[in-house]
């Protein structure tokens, strides 16, 4: 069992190093091979007066060091699948341009199949993409490129070495003038210039040639500076780092497990140690003999943890890839896993032995006529004060971590390892709680499993440890994750201020023309844009503001108005009446500044705004109101106002009729169409992925808690051969002896359960009520499935030892010299 458990350990840690390094190789090529022509990039500062347009791209392509001048527009692309669904990871997909030389193709997405896009209804997609889509060349297909869904021809496939496409996104080439008009930060520019050094001229130096032609703004960075910063920024370091601590955790409970099996072999082999201390074995051999024994048990559990690790890492790659294409190619045989394999496994091991093995140094030659060196009460009275006052501590801080969170990261610790310190004494006083009702529930059964669970304390506190630390850091995720989807809901509901919304995915936009489309519809009453937005006044002050359609707002969102009117919205601005009475303005008033340009390249457009109304509503329409219109034209993609979402008012009794026309209007699988229950279902499903995967992980060290209880059980059943024999021979059957050993292991299963329960608890109740806002939930009926299934390993843990103590002859066990 203690072999298990560092196995499960050791995988861990190998597949998290494993699957690190292999995203992290993946990553690599796919930079440097994505972009072949590249040997230096014009990159622009977003405020920079210059753009990169066909101007600087010609004098660039002039320059004598520069072999070639590429024009690059990428941006965000959606290509939505032969089954209506988006194709991808959303975060990674993208649009990009296709420049092909004389011969119609370009180096740096060679075609497998047709040609290159050569019209706004053209596009090609890399291989990957058209696998999962289910696509052909020559196929309609549908792609979502600034919120609007529209059709276009398939005319080519291409091969990408792209990171985007390597972390499960997909890439979408159009012609450049299709990509200029959907992604560039201007008329007719491009998001980036690459050049190609000439024949004898190295990266570095087209580079300095290409700076003394650029512009203020403007920067000319080589390929291999480019590769190193983005190298640096990477997800998989955070992830191989997640991982490593959750494996942390993992292995920090096996050490339990391990000393309490060495614990309870170093008190069976008393007499052992005895007789070889008395025929002149000195302490330091005895102690090597027990940590040898170790040693050995963590080299085999290392050698299996990196067979199984390797394992791990293809099952991350596969649960992490999104294009399920496994492109995380994983090494079997890497340096760095090795070594951390077989020096945590060993490492683990031996230390956990190390308080057993002094111990069985410790045994005395006279100790040979007994089994086991009787603990001192004074030893444990000594670990009773350290754990009181470090629980203590602890609670303290937890207390504390309340109005700051930051201490919520040392308090969880200290209370935690409080507790595994006291849980000897705690074992004692819990178990004891439990003897009435078990005695009253299973007779003397249950008086016999309540004593064996008490006879030993410290066994009973080492085992139910291992429970506890896995089932604490479950509940603190659980009630903090309830506690935030409670919060969620609250908020959807607050925020949902009309019959329905509409929204886009994660990473995605609201077309621009979704609220006109959506008004034409019969059953539609009105419907409004909601754009989030900065007014700066006079004064410099930032006043956030809601761009909306005047004549709809009112009709399509739950506003009250106090005075004036928003039928002249359309003239001046409309401000609720916290804001004016913090400015002092009245009806009338004039509001003097400046909207704020969402590309930051341009001025923003000066405005003088009357105040037109006075009004009350939903927190995502205050606390100001302007009309549309009044913000400033866009000159390109960066220019364009984003839009957070469409305020739908549906005719009386057909908001449902009126939700399934929107969707078949729009047939676009990047926009919601949500009403009020599907507003709160959606702000409660983005925790889901997060529980899920929480719960996943710490799977493994509730596991290995599982582990340490049967491996309790079965020990127990080794030492008391002869106790179970006298039980069967005044009068036990087989299967009393089988109840007893269950409710003895369900005893200490419940016992560690209820330690991490309220730990836990008390760890992520700290968490929440740090946060300002967020209300206290705690999850009574996950708590109750938590004591179930506590309840259910102690009943699995017991069934082997209990078969095992059955099957013991009752004459051989009343005969066996355990002592």
């Amino acid at each position: 069992m203690p072999t298990l458990a560092v196995v499960l350990g050791v995988a861990f840690v190998t597949g998290s190093l494993l699957y690190g390094d292999s995203v992290r190789a993946a990553v690599n090529r796919a930079r440097s091979n994505s972009q072949p022509d590249a040997s230096v990039s014009i990159t622009a500062d977003p405020a920079a007066p210059h753009r990169l347009d066909g101007t600087l791209l010609r004098r660039l392509r002039a320059l004598p060091s520069a072999a070639a001048a590429r024009g690059v527009v990428e941006g965000r692309s959606f290509l939505v699948g032969s089954d209506g669904t988006l194709v991808g990871d959303l975060n990674q997909a993208a649009g990009v341009n296709y420049v092909p030389d004389g011969g119609g193709k370009d180096v740096r997405y060679p075609l497998t199949e047709g040609r290159g896009p050569r019209g706004a209804a053209e596009i090609a997609v890399d291989r990957r993409t058209a696998e999962r889509a289910g696509y052909r060349v020559g196929a309609r297909v549908r792609v979502v490129v600034a919120g609007t869904a529209r059709d276009a021809r398939l005319t080519g496939v291409f091969t990408a070495h792209d990171s985007r496409v390597d972390s499960g996104g997909t890439l979408t080439a159009f012609d450049t003038a299709t990509a200029q008009r959907h992604f560039a930060p201007g008329p007719k520019d491009y998001s980036a210039i690459t050049l190609t050094a000439a024949e004898g001229t190295t990266d570095a130096q087209l580079a300095q040639r290409t700076q003394k032609l650029l512009p203020s703004g403007l920067r000319a960075v080589t390929r291999a500076d480019l590769e190193s910063g983005a190298a640096a920024d990477g997800d998989a370091d955070k992830l191989t780092t997640l991982l490593l601590g959750f494996a942390g955790v993992a292995l920090f409970v096996s050490t339990f497990l391990v000393a309490n099996t060495f614990t309870m072999l170093s008190a069976a082999r008393a007499r052992e140690h005895a007789l070889l201390r008395a025929v002149g074995a000195t302490t330091n051999h005895v102690m090597r003999m027990v940590l040898t024994e170790a040693a050995v048990v963590g080299t085999v559990a290392s050698a299996i943890g990196y067979g199984l690790g390797v394992g791990a890492a293809h099952l991350l790659g596969s649960l992490f890839d999104a294009s399920g294409a496994g492109h995380a190619t994983v090494s079997a045989l890497s340096a760095k896993p090795v070594l951390a394999a077989f020096a945590v496994g060993i490492g683990v091991t031996v230390l956990a032995a190390c308080a057993p093995a002094r111990r069985a140094a410790a045994v005395p030659p006279v100790a040979a006529l007994r089994t086991v060196q009787p603990s001192t009460a004074a030893s444990l009275r000594r670990r009773n004060t350290i754990g009181l006052i470090t629980t203590a501590c602890g609670a303290l801080l937890i207390a504390a971590a309340i109005g700051e969170p930051n201490l919520l990261f040392g308090a969880a610790p200290l209370l935690l390892v409080g507790l595994i310190v006291l849980t000897p004494l705690l074992a004692l006083g819990l178990t004891g709680l439990l003897r009435f009702p078990l005695t009253r529930l299973a007779g003397v059964r249950g008086k016999l499993a309540v004593e064996n669970a008490r006879r030993n304390p410290r066994r009973t506190a080492a085992t139910a440890t291992t429970l506890m630390v896995g089932l604490a850091m479950v509940t603190a995720v659980t009630v903090a994750v309830t506690s935030v989807n409670r919060f969620d809901e609250r908020e959807a509901d607050r925020s949902m201020a009309s019959d329905l919304r509409i929204t886009a995915v994660d990473f995605g936009e609201v077309g621009e023309g979704t609220a006109a489309r959506v008004a034409r519809l019969a059953d539609a009453e009105a419907a409004t844009p909601v754009i989030p937005t900065y007014f700066d006044l006079a004064d410099k002050t930032p006043l956030s503001v809601t761009a909306v359609d005047p004549a709809a707002v009112e009709r399509a969102a739950s506003l009250t108005v106090r005075e004036g009117s928003l039928d002249r919205l359309g003239q001046g601005i409309a401000v609720t009446e916290e804001l004016a009475a913090a400015h002092g303005w009245r009806l009338g008033s004039r509001v003097t500044g400046a909207f704020t340009n969402p590309g930051g390249r341009t001025p923003g457009t000066k405005a003088d705004l009357p105040v037109v109304a006075i009004y009350d509503g939903p927190e995502d329409l205050t606390p100001a109101l302007v009309s549309r219109r009044a913000l400033p034209r866009p000159a390109g993609a960066e220019d364009r106002p984003s839009i957070d979402s469409v305020l739908v008012k549906a005719a009386p009794g057909r908001t449902a009729a009126l939700q399934e026309e929107i969707r078949r209007a729009l047939d676009n699988p990047a926009l919601l169409v949500q009403d009020r229950a599907d507003a709160r279902a959606a702000a409660t499903a983005r925790t889901a992925p997060f529980l899920n995967i929480m719960y996943a992980m710490l799977s493994v060290t509730v596991l290995i808690g599982a582990l340490g209880v049967v491996n309790t059980m079965g020990m127990a059943v080794f030492e008391r051969v002869r106790e179970i024999g006298l039980l069967r021979a005044i009068g036990l059957d087989r299967g009393g002896v089988g109840s007893v050993l269950r409710l003895e292991s369900v005893t200490i299963s419940l016992f560690g359960s209820a330690l991490g329960v309220v730990a836990g608890t008390a760890i992520g109740a700290a968490a929440v009520l740090g946060q300002e806002a967020v209300p206290l939930v705690i999850p009574w009926d996950r708590t109750a499935l938590f004591f179930l299934a506590s309840a259910a390993i102690g009943v699995l843990a017991s069934l082997w030892p209990g078969r095992q103590a059955a099957r013991i002859p009752m004459l051989e066990a009343i005969g066996a010299d355990t002592e």
